[in-house]
């Protein structure tokens, strides 16, 4: 019951920083089942809580959706999930936990110079091509999304629609990408059943909170909490290196 409490609260708690900032609760989540869960398990179910929590958020915001955005991003993200269902890869805990940790420096330190702008022509298909595969990697692309929105003039709430519609597909394939290589282990609805419950709850909360942000407090809390994320997600991952040497 402790534990179930645990993933419980970390489901609510993701679903709604998630459905404020749109990013840094997977990784919240992520890093929590996989406490209880091995690799292949754990991207099955975050991906299905996913859904739930980004699919209300696309819903919500859908007035605000780039469309065209959406339908390129698909079709780089489809061709990925082609290419690395062939090579079949499933990371263990430590890397996850580590390219987890390390995404957000990473993006950091790319000069603002280079950081594409998700509006550009062609970027869209780029960005669905590599976020799904970093996505199959480290469980979350949503860091590495981002980059390719920081430098566009979209205002918060047409960029939490745009990249809800696209996370929201993204969950899609990735469960299926992991579910067709380890099937879905020892899931059971008391561990999904109510998390959907949960994620939705949060996801519904959430804008009460956003609409009264403005940009400035909305970038700013964004990047406090993911770089706090980042640093415990690096210290996990070194342990588990540790332990496994």
């Amino acid at each position: 019951m402790l534990s179930l409490s645990a993933v419980g609260a970390a489901i609510f708690f993701s679903s709604f920083i998630s459905g404020i900032f749109n990013m840094a609760g997977g990784m919240v989540l992520l890093g929590v089942l996989l406490v209880y869960f091995d690799v292949a398990t754990g991207m099955v179910l975050f991906s299905i809580l996913q859904i739930t929590a980004n699919g209300w958020r696309a819903l919500h915001w859908r007035s605000f959706v780039l469309w065209p955005i959406f339908y390129w991003y698909v079709a780089g993200a489809v061709l990925a999930f082609a290419v690395m269902r062939a090579i079949a890869y499933v990371p263990d805990k430590a890397v996850v936990y580590i390219l987890l940790g390390l995404m957000p420096f990473a993006v950091e330190v790319l000069p603002e110079s280079m950081r594409p702008n998700i509006e550009w022509r062609g970027v869209p298909f780029i960005t669905g091509i590599f976020t799904t595969v970093i996505q199959f990697l480290a469980g979350v692309g949503g860091l590495f999304l981002d980059i390719f929105f920081n430098k566009s003039r979209l205002d918060r709430k047409t960029t939490n629609a745009t990249k809800a519609i696209t996370q929201t597909f993204s969950h899609v394939i990735r469960a299926a990408y992991f579910g067709s290589l380890a099937g879905v282990g020892d899931l059971k609805f008391v561990e999904w059943g109510p998390g959907i419950v949960l994620a939705l709850v949060g996801a519904i909360a959430a804008p009460f909170v956003l609409e009264r942000m403005t940009d400035h407090g909305f970038r700013q809390w964004t990047r406090a909490i993911i770089f706090t994320i980042a640093v415990i997600y690096l210290i996990r991952g070194g342990l588990l290196l540790w332990q496994g040497g």
